[in-house]
């Protein structure tokens, strides 16, 4: 009897059935498994960064690192509720500050935790994060600290929640001191909106919600870049803020001087620097004129000189096909920025014009503002039903996984999706919401030199490179999980971990990671012959635990009538003894165990014998 290899393809088929991908030797399934080289990989662990005590308020939407003038690292995260800044291993929220009031007994207690606020037109909503200083303390409550809005009353009152229950009650009191209140938060997921005019004309009833919509609310996300050393945030549809890394460290960012109020987001372009400001206001500092389609940039070397003039290289262009900027990244003499609908290239061109914008490519929109990457001259991203490339010539990709993809993505929520780049393994990943989830929960990988795709379930809502630390730097978002990296007072849950990928074998949190591989059913018999299978020959590098392999052998595509048989595989078994018969088999590989390594599989042999058809 002899040893049949089956010879199977590096990367996942979707998109045929498993006999069809059985056939070609594809596999059909996995998770936690990459190919690498041409061979099915285990992924390896994830750490916290810094630890876990360092979970953050709110969901992460964009991260940037780079390196200050004295060598010094940083990492910036924007949240639909903050702005941090990570160095060292100490954790900054660097929220702007939109307001600072000066009160006088503004305080009033009730006897319990709740404390209600009173400052007229404070502008705050549910949610948003208010620091109070010199105040005294009002029946045993000291509110010199940072407090989350728990409930809005009205345009001139608010709530907050202490953690003591106020000795008494008082109406007005706490003495003189300052309100100082952060940005009003965003939203935490993309929703529909089902405010006035949502909704066809004549649909509903007057002076009642609308039952559905068209229009969706985005979710908050942020743009990171570095101008020199100092950091450059964008929040979408609104204003631009700067940190200065020569101040103090734990100093807010700061309303950049100058800059358009409602912009969708920013980059600084590295060879020119210039900031770039994109889907922005036609008459700066009046956000009712933002015209999504603008973009502007300001004087070389000073990202607060936004008005043209004959000395200055600061000006504006406006895009014509689409209807609004979605992203744009960095690329080999050119800066790519995508609409909903086509791809333009953005080059430096000189005194008077100082840019030139033309089109590269239509009927190829970005999905969402995060969600290409740019790797050794090529640009990669998700449209709206495919992946595309960029190398001179627009192409769409071929991709092996794109109806399980594209079929059940969550489009409300496709404004959150976020790729990052993994140069150890040449690989993009995009991490998007399933059709079930308001949340990111699936990904989908590249592979850029060895043209393969793998999907795998994993929630991150953004992925870093190793460009500045190390290993590549991603976040979770866990609804249920309360911030402890500050000491807000009242805050709720809602908070994100930031890990430290491509480090050792397990979960962050000490449990093992569940990876399987599935292959396609292969017909082993030829018409209607039945072949017998006696016996699995593993072939792994680097496995250290044990592994089952189950079999499951078939007669018909769609046959019910199965044989299912399975074995253990350690680093020292040569073979499995394993019995059944069928004309096709497909085998499924697990791992789940703690400390197990990353193992990569060899070839697949099976040793054969024809047998009867009864």
């Amino acid at each position: 009897m002899k040893l049949v290899d089956l010879k199977f393809q590096p990367g996942i088929d979707k998109q045929d059935t498993a006999y069809s991908a059985g056939d070609q030797r594809k596999y059909v399934d996995s998770d936690f498994v990459r190919f690498h080289y041409g061979k099915p990989e285990r992924w390896k662990g994830w750490s916290y960064l810094p630890n876990p005590n360092k979970a953050i308020v709110g969901v992460v939407r964009d991260t940037h690192s780079w390196i200050g003038l004295d060598g010094t690292r940083y990492l910036a995260l924007g949240t639909d509720r903050k702005l941090y800044l990570f160095s060292g291993s100490a954790l900054y929220d660097i929220t702007p500050i939109r307001e600072t009031a000066a009160l006088t007994n503004p305080f009033t207690t009730n006897g319990t935790t709740t404390v209600t606020v009173t400052d007229a037109d404070h502008g705050a909503i549910e949610g948003d994060f208010v620091t109070f200083d010199s105040f005294s303390a009002i029946d045993g409550l000291d509110m010199n600290n940072e407090f989350e809005v728990t409930t809005r009353v009205d345009a001139n009152t608010y709530k907050v929640t202490h953690t003591s229950a106020a000795s008494g009650s008082t109406s007005g009191g706490g003495g003189s001191g300052n309100a100082n209140y952060q940005i009003n938060i965003g939203e935490t997921a993309s929703t529909y909106g089902y405010g006035w005019g949502t909704d066809t004309w004549s649909a509903g009833k007057w002076d009642e919600p609308s039952t559905s919509s068209d229009v969706t609310v985005a979710a908050r996300s942020w743009s990171l870049d570095n101008f020199g050393e100092d950091l450059i945030a964008t929040v979408l549809n609104a204003s631009t803020y700067i940190k200065d890394i020569t101040g103090s460290i734990d100093a807010r960012a700061t309303a950049l001087s100058n800059a358009p109020t409602a912009s969708r987001f920013s980059l600084v372009s590295t060879d020119t620097r210039h900031l770039m400001i994109f889907g922005t206001e036609t008459t700066i500092g009046t956000p009712a004129s933002q015209d999504d389609l603008l973009f502007r940039f300001s004087d070389r070397e000073d990202a607060t000189e936004y008005t043209p003039v004959a000395t200055n290289e600061a000006g504006s262009l406006r895009i014509s096909d689409g209807s609004r900027i979605v992203g744009a990244v960095k690329s080999s003499g050119q800066i790519l920025v995508w609409t909903d609908t086509s791809l333009h290239g953005i080059q430096f061109v000189g005194t008077p014009f100082t840019f030139g914008l033309r089109q590269l490519g239509a009927n190829c929109g970005l999905i969402a503002q995060h969600a290409a990457i740019e790797v050794n001259g090529r640009a990669y991203w998700m449209s709206d039903d495919a992946f595309y490339m960029y190398d001179g010539v627009v192409k769409k990709m071929p991709c092996s996984v794109q109806d399980y993809v594209f079929d059940d993505l969550s489009y409300n929520n496709r404004n959150e999706i976020s790729c990052g780049l993994n140069t150890a393994f040449n690989e993009i990943i995009w991490y998007y919401a399933s059709s079930t989830s308001t949340q990111i929960n699936r990904a989908v990988a590249y592979n850029y030199l060895e043209n393969t795709w793998y999907t795998l379930n994993l929630p991150r809502t953004t992925w870093l490179g190793a460009y500045v630390y190390e290993q590549p730097i991603a976040t979770e978002y866990i609804t249920s999980l309360t911030s402890n990296a500050s000491t807000i007072l009242g805050v709720t849950a809602g908070a994100s971990y930031i890990y430290e990928h491509e480090t050792g074998n397990n979960q962050a949190d000490g449990t093992a990671i569940s990876a399987f591989l599935t292959t396609g059913s292969v017909e082993i018999g030829d018409g209607d012959e039945m072949m017998s299978i006696s016996k699995l020959v593993p072939d792994f590098d680097n496995l250290t635990n044990n592994m089952t392999a189950t079999l499951t052998l078939e007669q018909y595509p769609q046959s019910t009538n199965t044989v299912t048989t399975s074995g253990t595989i350690s680093s020292t078994t040569e073979k499995i003894n394993v019995r059944g018969r069928g004309r096709a088999v497909k085998i499924k590989y697990e791992t789940n165990t703690v400390n197990d390594t990353a193992w990569r599989l060899g070839s697949t042999k099976l040793q054969l014998r024809p047998d009867g058809r009864r």
